[in-house]
């Protein structure tokens, strides 16, 4: 579950952002990326283990930008839900490119002898395909009901922890039967 705390920023920003003004949120969410980026880097981990957290950098410093330049924008009410579409077209892009953004945070985790293997591959991007499709639906369906119920925060809050709920699971699942299956295989 290393990889849990590359999503501390969009969790906080989550959590911010429906207690308070817009602009804090996404400017909270900056500073915790940027941190958790810093942090991440001065302890040695490679760019390619931090996606996510440059991703979270790069949106949080967009739209603490723009929420301060347009404190107003009629786009504020969905910036829950652009979050989860900004995740889905990183996760998206990650595979689309041949990274998945879990390769990096799963070569930490097994041998170099690993890596290289085609399966290997194959699991992280059904793992990455996974988070995608679940911050994709997360994204729509948020979109979704803040057009049509824009004050139903708690199935709000549920949509945004099954986002991440689902696919950390099934990470952990998955990884636990491909290695059951390799296991049974040797």
């Amino acid at each position: 579950m290393n990889y849990l705390k590359s999503f501390i920023p969009w969790i906080a920003f989550a959590v911010v952002s429906t207690q308070v003004d817009w602009r804090y949120s996404g400017l909270v969410g900056l500073v915790l990326a940027a941190g958790l980026l810093m942090l991440e880097r001065r302890r040695g981990k490679g760019w390619d283990t931090l996606v996510i957290e440059l991703s979270a950098t790069v949106f949080f410093a967009v739209l603490t930008v723009w929420s301060f330049a347009d404190p107003g924008s009629p786009l504020h009410d969905y910036v829950g839900s652009l979050s989860d579409v900004w995740l889905a077209v990183t996760a998206w892009g990650s595979i689309a490119v041949r990274r998945p953004f879990t390769l990096g945070i799963a070569k930490t985790m097994v041998p170099a002898a690993v890596w290289d293997n085609p399966a290997f591959l194959r699991v992280n991007v059904v793992i990455t395909a996974v988070w995608a499709a679940s911050f994709t639906v997360a994204g729509v369906a948020s979109a979704v009901l803040l057009s049509s119920a824009p004050h139903a925060t708690a199935a709000l809050v549920v949509i945004k922890v099954l986002g991440f709920v689902v696919p950390a699971s099934f990470t952990v699942h998955y990884r636990r039967l491909v290695q059951a299956r390799a296991r049974k295989a040797a």
